[in-house]
């Protein structure tokens, strides 16, 4: 079964190339995190879910998010660093603009929020805007972030040392628009 499924995904029909690796630059790490994800937004009045897996590779202030359908095709690929931003969806030219979160809404419906979560996923606040972190008392874990109308929910962590988030739930209301995302992170 696994054979054949990887068989279809290596010949599916996915019309994107998946990204090429993030490679390090000197002095810095690649942050690979693969996992789960679930977003609940609005579009147009009505409720909508999607859901499926992702892959992201970071390096430095370069990220790459690939979404993936939960049978492993490529749906979207992003790609943002301090000078620009893309989308890059099956079948269509890039999509970029000033800023990736009108463009992901626009395409999709929805926008996760890539510049504050790839600090997140390392359980600080993003540079340049007020945050808020609360902690357990008794393991000093932070549980709990504010930043930039994001609302960060840290619900598990990987047993070890260092410490790395396992699951975080994200959610904000903007204009009458909520909008929740979970991330499970598998690796």
């Amino acid at each position: 079964m696994v054979a054949c499924t990887a068989s279809v995904i290596a010949t599916g029909c996915a019309s994107l190339a998946p990204p090429t690796p993030v490679e390090p630059t000197a002095g810095t790490t690649v942050e690979h995190y693969r996992g789960r994800f679930s977003v609940r937004y609005e579009q147009n009045g009505e409720a909508r879910n999607t859901y499926g897996n992702f892959d992201w590779q970071q390096n430095g202030e370069n990220a790459t998010v690939q979404l993936l359908d939960p049978l492993g095709q490529t749906q979207a690929i992003v790609r943002e660093n301090p000078r620009s931003a893309s989308l890059e969806l099956p079948g269509k030219a890039p999509l970029t603009g000033p800023r990736l979160e009108d463009v992901m809404h626009d395409a999709l419906g929805f926008a996760l929020p890539v510049g504050g979560l790839r600090y997140w996923l390392r359980m600080q606040s993003a540079p340049g805007s007020q945050a808020s972190i609360e902690r357990d008392p008794q393991t000093q874990r932070p549980t709990h972030l504010k930043q930039d109308g994001w609302s960060i929910d840290y619900q598990a962590y990987f047993d070890g040392t260092p410490l790395r988030v396992k699951r975080v739930d994200l959610s904000r209301d903007l204009g009458g628009s909520p909008l929740a995302v979970r991330l499970v992170i598998d690796e």
